[in-house]
């Protein structure tokens, strides 16, 4: 019988049912991993779930998919870590939602302060003389058009800002992005970021790691903003140059940033951006599968994709490898 390992550890017996029946309805039996090395891992035709270093030293000789659980999918795109041929879909479009308003959380608590209202609130110190700011009439930039950034665009808007500026490769949303009321009052090319940076009150980052997103914003693009202005990252630690970030906040060149993506994480002991002034800190806890409505869409996802792969049909969410996601 052909077989699928699930390698994620966080389905509850009701998920777990609901994967083996939709597998084996189809001819599948399914092993669950729950995130540990298996010797079922170099007999299966599928894998579903993260990486976590299960890959490492097991011949994959009859893999024919990965789906991973994430959206981002940077470590099973390393030289050596998929057979020849092996396909490999993403879950994105189950993560927008608890990662956009995370990143939602972050900025408003940017905006009011809330960091240095705590502080003093654990010090027993009463006090509300700190000037807050108003999503309503803010110009926003909005890095990257994918799920996450088209939702926290669609919740932002609610707010009223004077613009919501979509960034992407193309300067465009594609056909089926473009469904329901418009979420960005324009759309332009990362080409043309250094242009919209001077007009931007806060920066949102939403953006795959690859490449061509490395370090993009460099500290040349942050001298760009406004010095009012508030950047927040939910994508990938790499798109940032953190240690320019770091000097950027403790000169003064920006207001606030809020990151729950790192260059490495956990943070290094003695990491300049733990000292760094004005910068909120979490620990990469926006997505997972912390959230039910993710972990239900997440399963959704690789169900529907099961179904596309045995009928021979394309994968939802296939990864272009050379593009990264």
């Amino acid at each position: 019988m052909k077989k699928i390992v699930v390698t994620e550890d966080v389905f509850d017996e009701k998920d777990r049912a609901e994967i083996r029946e939709a597998a084996e309805a189809l001819g599948y039996q399914v092993v669950f991993s729950d995130g540990k090395p298996v010797d079922d891992l170099s007999e299966a035709e599928i894998i579903y779930g993260g990486f976590g270093g299960l890959f490492q030293d097991i011949p994959l000789n009859n893999l024919k998919w990965i789906h991973s659980s994430t959206a981002g999918v940077d470590p099973f795109l390393k030289d050596g870590v998929l057979p020849e041929g092996c396909l490999l879909s993403n879950s994105s479009g189950a993560y927008g939602v608890a990662v956009a308003e995370h990143g939602f959380t972050l900025m408003m608590m940017l905006l009011r302060h809330m960091p240095e209202y705590m502080e003093r609130v654990k010090a027993r110190v009463w006090s509300h003389d700190l000037s807050s700011r108003s999503l309503y009439g803010s110009r926003i930039t909005v890095l990257g058009t994918g799920d996450i950034g088209r939702n926290f665009a669609q919740r932002a808007k609610a707010f009223q800002p004077a613009s919501i500026t979509g960034v992407n490769r193309s300067g465009s949303l594609r056909q089926d992005q473009r469904s329901g009321p418009p979420l960005f009052d324009r759309v332009i090319r990362v080409s043309e970021l250094d242009t919209v940076l001077p007009e931007t009150d806060i920066l949102f980052m939403a953006l795959p790691g690859t490449k061509e997103t490395e370090k993009l914003m460099d500290a040349e693009k942050l001298s760009l903003l406004p010095q009012s202005a508030i950047l927040v990252n939910v994508g990938r630690g790499s798109t940032i140059d953190q240690p320019a970030l770091c000097s950027a906040l403790n000169n003064g060149v920006i207001a606030a940033a809020g990151l729950d993506v790192f260059e490495k994480e956990p943070i290094p002991e003695g990491d300049p951006a733990w000292e760094a002034k004005n910068l909120l800190i979490t620990t990469h806890c926006a997505g997972w599968m912390l959230l039910d409505y993710t972990r239900k869409r997440n399963i959704q996802i690789f169900l529907e994709n099961l179904v596309r792969y045995d009928k021979g049909e394309k994968l939802v969410h296939e990864v272009n490898r050379a593009a990264g996601y």
